[in-house]
C-alpha cells in the first residue's frame, strides 16, 4: 500500500549537501532512489535502504518527487536533460525540485522543459551547509506554484526546518544568489581583516573577540573567524562553489541593472584561493593567500 504522506523520492547528487538530505528522507520513511556521478558515493546509502541507480533517469523512474542537488548549471543540465536525464522519466504528476544553487535563467529553461511533459518544477535552493543538511536544519527558499509546493512540502520538511515560499518560478534561485553574495563578501572582508590583524602584530584572539562580539559579528563571521584562526578547512561548503555563486550573482545584478560592485573584489579573492589549490577546501580558506605563508 502506498503511503501518500511519504511518496517515492529520488535524489540526484550526493555531495556535501545531497548525501545528508538523502539520509533525512530515509530516516523519515520515504522510499528513496539515489544517483551520483561517482557511484561509490552512493553505495553507503544502499546499506541504509536506498535504491542506487546508474543513471539519473533510472533514479527518477517511479518517483513522485525528484530532487537535484549538484554543483552548477552545467551539472544540473546533465542530470535533468538528455537521453539519460531524469526529466525523461517525468509524468504529469511528477514534481521536479531544483535545489542546486543555479541561475534563474537555467530554472526557467528547466521549467519550460518540465511543462512540455506536464510536470511541475519548484526551484528550492537551501541555506545552511553540511551540518544543517545532516541534521535536517536546512531552510528551503522555494519559487513556483504554491499548490505544487504543498504537495512537495512533506519531503522538504523531512530535510529542513523551514520552507519559505518566496514567489514565482525563479524567485528561490535568485534569492539564494543574493544570500550567497552577502556571505561571500563577508567572508572575503573577514579574510582581509584577519590578515591585517596578523600582519600588524595585534593579538589575534583578542582582536577576533572584539570583532565577533561586536557589530561585525554575524553568525557567518563568528563561524569563519574560528575556522580561519584554527586553519581548520574541512569543507562545509567548497570554496570554488562560492566563486561560482558570486559569478552567477554578478551576472544577475548586471541583467537587472544593479551592478554588484562589492562582488567583484570578493570574487577575485576566491579565484586567487582556487588558483592556489584551495578550491575543495572550506570557504574560510580564502584567507590563506593573504597570509603569505
Amino acid at each position: 500500500m502506498t503511503d501518500h504522506s511519504r511518496p517515492p523520492v529520488a535524489v540526484l547528487g550526493l555531495g556535501t549537501m545531497g548525501a545528508g538530505m538523502a539520509r533525512r528522507l530515509l530516516a523519515a520513511g520515504f522510499p528513496l532512489a539515489v544517483y551520483n556521478r561517482t557511484r561509490a558515493r552512493a553505495e553507503p546509502l544502499a546499506a541504509e535502504g536506498a535504491r542506487v541507480a546508474d543513471r539519473p533517469r533510472e533514479a527518477a523512474e517511479g518517483a513522485a518527487i525528484v530532487v537535484s542537488m549538484v554543483a552548477d548549471d552545467t551539472a544540473a543540465r546533465d542530470v535533468w536533460l538528455g537521453d539519460v536525464g531524469a526529466l525523461g522519466a517525468a509524468t504529469p504528476d511528477t514534481i521536479l525540485v531544483e535545489s542546486s544553487t543555479v541561475t534563474p535563467e537555467w530554472v526557467q529553461e528547466l521549467a519550460s522543459a518540465a511543462a512540455e511533459r506536464g510536470a511541475a518544477l519548484l526551484d528550492a535552493p537551501v541555506t545552511g551547509s553540511k551540518a544543517q543538511a545532516e541534521g535536517g536544519e536546512l531552510r528551503f527558499l522555494v519559487g513556483g506554484d504554491a499548490a505544487v509546493l504543498e504537495r512537495a512540502r512533506p519531503a522538504l520538511e523531512a530535510m529542513g526546518r523551514t520552507v519559505v515560499h518566496v514567489g514565482p518560478t525563479g524567485s528561490g534561485a535568485l534569492l539564494k544568489l543574493v544570500n550567497n553574495f552577502l556571505c561571500g563578501v563577508q567572508a572575503a572582508s573577514l579574510a582581509e581583516a584577519l590578515a591585517l590583524v596578523e600582519r600588524a602584530g595585534l593579538d589575534r584572539d583578542t582582536a577576533l573577540g572584539v570583532l565577533t562580539d561586536g557589530a561585525p559579528g554575524s553568525p557567518l563571521v563568528r563561524a569563519f573567524a574560528a575556522r580561519m584562526a584554527a586553519r581548520s578547512y574541512a569543507p562545509s561548503f567548497h570554496l570554488a562553489l562560492m566563486a561560482k555563486d558570486l559569478t552567477y550573482a554578478g551576472r544577475e545584478g548586471a541583467r537587472l541593472g544593479v551592478p554588484l560592485t562589492t562582488a567583484a573584489p570578493a570574487l577575485a579573492a576566491f579565484e586567487r584561493a582556487t588558483a592556489a589549490g584551495l578550491g575543495t577546501h572550506d570557504v574560510s580558506a580564502v584567507v590563506e593567500p593573504l597570509r603569505g605563508s
